[in-house]
């Protein structure tokens, strides 16, 4: 059974007078443990469908199903639990609350599921090793490079071991190093833990680390291999 399954969907967004058709019948299939890249131009959609992924915005038509879950049968409480336990997030900007440590920005999700604080603690410390970053649990945002906080952002995305986790354009803000290092991170977290990665890029780079990369232009998916 295939982790996500979106049939047929449709968004369209209103500004003032204009309709613009962000999706238009995309119907598309991944199984658990792929390494997905959304590809396309500005425009083309990617991102909404992300989001739409993720629960964070709603189809005109269709269906989205997420690990067993149909998110037009769901109430708005249910889609937030699914997220805090089933789904992480990396963003473009980050997102991680400027005044918490590296250490308590990963412990974030974590608190809100309820988790020990002696768990926690342990647990986001091990998964900042992994990522590289032993040396400054007690550093805040504003202390870190740009690369350090999106790795700081995937330990938060991957510590409570969710079955998914979706990045939006997470190379865009880092030099080509720097977002290779990234790519190879989360490759190995994709391989050794069997995450499911989704990502909307235009980044050749993360395309060349894609096991699959469907492409959508215009809100249609044109391609996908």
């Amino acid at each position: 059974m295939a982790l996500i399954q979106i049939t047929d969907i449709n968004k369209t967004y209103t500004q003032g007078k204009i309709q613009i058709h962000a999706l238009k019948g995309v119907t598309i299939s991944i199984h658990s443990g792929g390494f997905v890249a959304l590809a396309g131009p500005s425009g083309s959609g990617k991102t909404t469908l992300l989001n739409i992924i993720g629960g964070l915005d709603t189809v005109d038509s269709g269906t989205i199903i997420v690990d067993g879950h149909e998110y037009q049968n769901m109430r708005s409480s249910q889609l937030a639990n699914l997220r805090l336990y089933k789904i992480g997030f990396v963003f473009q900007a980050y997102n991680l609350i400027p005044v918490l440590s590296a250490l308590e920005n990963v412990e974030f999700v974590m608190q809100l599921q309820g988790v020990s604080s002696k768990e926690r603690r342990s647990r986001a410390m091990k998964i900042l090793d992994e990522v590289g970053l032993a040396e400054m649990y007690h550093r805040r945002p504003h202390e870190l490079s740009g690369g350090q906080q999106q790795r700081v952002a995937v330990a938060r995305a991957i510590v409570s071991n969710p079955s998914l986790v979706l990045a939006d354009e997470p190379t865009a803000n880092l030099d080509s190093e720097t977002g290779k290092g990234l790519l190879m991170l989360m490759k190995e977290m994709n391989e050794k833990k069997n995450v499911t990665f989704v990502f909307s890029t235009h980044d050749p780079m993360v395309m060349n680390y894609a096991s699959r990369k469907i492409l959508l232009r215009d809100g249609v998916v044109v391609d996908d291999v």
